[in-house]
């Protein structure tokens, strides 16, 4: 129950709202006077869904304790990003309770250079809020165009294609990124070698490293590897139809045991797990789901 005490803190800013500049000039913080004040709706919640989806969340446990690590790839400084990390820094520190990292990655040295300043949120005299993302771009990550060096850490190899994009030496780094995944096991080649060539967009680089790949990896054209994909697209596709029935159940408030649960997330048949989704929006047990099998 909200307290008469707590009510009072901060309903007095509504009878006088000059008293928050009064008050804060005495603390030598240089506010004006309010030419106008509003009192708007205190309910913040969300009517309407809002979708905020940060690129990547990868929680790290290590030996000094766990972390949030948030990553977000910006092609521009877009003004509008700052206080969508801000929400996603806040928000993630909220639901899990850890300390949080954001990260951005850039291809461009300008937008770098524009991520990497502090970024505050308040008045110029008093930020209330200020957010340092971690940044790697152009102008930190290393040209990698040895491929020994690229064999000894493939994912930076394919960062360093990523970042220097526009760099004159990309067609060296693509060459010994292509000689090192040769070196791997071919399913991790191959997400190494998609991912590099979204992460290159619809640059010149990128014609080259399909050329790059049609020639210096011709098994990512073999049936064992096409089959691969399509048993991957299928197992992906089953986990997301399972866990949206889990989590349907779990907003209705139908409980679900451990038995149940192993059922459905090792079910592979996606036209059952369809059915069992439609079912999922009316049933009252999980009994009733699995009746008809």
């Amino acid at each position: 129950m909200v307290s008469s005490q707590h009510e009072a803190m901060h309903r007095i800013f509504q009878h006088d709202p000059g008293m928050f500049a009064r008050a804060f000039r005495a603390l030598h913080v240089p506010l004006d006077d309010p030419l106008e004040v509003a009192l708007l709706p205190n309910d913040l919640t969300e009517i309407r869904p809002l979708e905020r989806r940060v690129d990547t969340l990868l929680r790290f446990t290590t030996v000094a304790g766990r972390f949030l690590l948030l990553v977000e790839a910006q092609g521009d400084d877009h003004p509008d990003k700052p206080s969508a990390w801000a929400y996603y820094l806040a928000h993630a520190h909220a639901k899990y309770r850890l300390p949080v990292l954001l990260l951005v990655v850039c291809h461009d040295r300008a937008t770098a250079l524009w991520a990497s300043r502090p970024m505050e949120f308040g008045r110029p005299f008093w930020p209330s809020l200020t957010m340092r993302p971690l940044v790697l771009g152009p102008h930190n990550v290393p040209v990698v165009t040895d491929p020994a060096v690229a064999a000894a850490d493939i994912p930076l190899a394919a960062l360093s294609a990523m970042t220097h994009v526009k760099h004159p030496s990309i067609g060296a780094i693509l060459k010994a990124l292509a000689a090192a995944l040769r070196e791997i096991d071919e399913e991790d080649a191959h997400v190494i070698a998609e991912l590099t060539e979204l992460g290159l967009g619809k640059s010149p680089a990128a014609e080259t490293w399909r050329q790059l790949m049609s020639i210096d990896l011709s098994f990512f054209r073999s049936e064992t590897s096409q089959r691969l994909r399509d048993e991957g697209r299928i197992e992906g596709r089953s986990e997301g139809v399972a866990g949206s029935i889990l989590r349907i159940l779990e907003r209705r408030g139908v409980v679900v045991d451990d038995g149940v649960r192993e059922r459905l997330t090792s079910c592979t048949d996606l036209a059952l797990l369809e059915r069992w989704l439609d079912r999922s929006l009316t049933v009252t047990s999980t009994a009733e789901l699995f009746d008809a099998e």
